[in-house]
């Protein structure tokens, strides 16, 4: 769990970092999210880079006789995991009473936690994560879209059949047009006109 004694092994986390991120990119970058794959491989690589620091400054600390030096890693990873928290934030847009992005910036924090992982040396929890993380978004998203598309199907089936521009009210005055007040008239069923 400490730093790795080689450089291979660095190669290795950091590799691994963003070969997951990469591959949870790719599905983001296929939907034209604008978080795609760059941007979760830099994730995953930035994630992997300060776990590794931080485990280099512990271990340099632990050497430390001094008894003025002391070193949490886990502040360096929450202040990495609040980071990655504003790069998710900055992929949510709210439109037209909508908001989008916030699978991206689940995606997001995911690629955070894969790239911590990897830095760790815990490349499986980085793997099953991914695996876990390409379920949900392609698996339960075939499934969530199949299921939205029914409702839109079912919804636009219980219409009535109205003639497009033309409302309710505007067909019952053409069924008698001598029965109810025109726009602008001022004039009631059944009373004369004030000359």
């Amino acid at each position: 769990m400490f730093y790795p004694d080689s450089i291979g092994e660095v190669i290795a986390r950091l590799a691994a970092a963003i070969v997951c991120g990469a591959i949870l990119g790719w599905e983001r970058e296929a939907q034209n999210k604008p978080a795609g794959l760059r941007t979760h491989m830099m994730v995953a690589l930035g994630s992997a880079a300060f776990t590794l620091i931080t485990l280099k400054i512990f271990e340099a600390a632990q050497q430390t006789t001094s008894q003025h030096v002391s070193a949490d890693p886990l502040s360096v990873v929450s202040g990495v995991i609040g980071g990655i928290g504003f790069l998710g934030a900055g992929s949510i847009i709210q439109s037209r009473r909508s908001v989008q992005g916030i699978t991206t910036a689940a995606a997001i924090w995911v690629v955070g936690a894969v790239g911590i992982a990897c830095g760790i040396g815990y490349y499986s929890v980085a793997v099953l994560t991914v695996a876990f993380a390409v379920v949900v978004l392609l698996g339960i998203g075939l499934l969530e879209h199949t299921i939205s598309k029914k409702l839109v199907d079912d919804k636009q089936a219980a219409k009535p059949d109205v003639e497009p521009g033309r409302g309710q009210d505007e067909d019952e005055r053409n069924a008698n047009p001598n029965d109810a007040t025109q726009p602008g008239d001022h004039r009631s069923r059944g009373h004369a006109a004030d000359d």
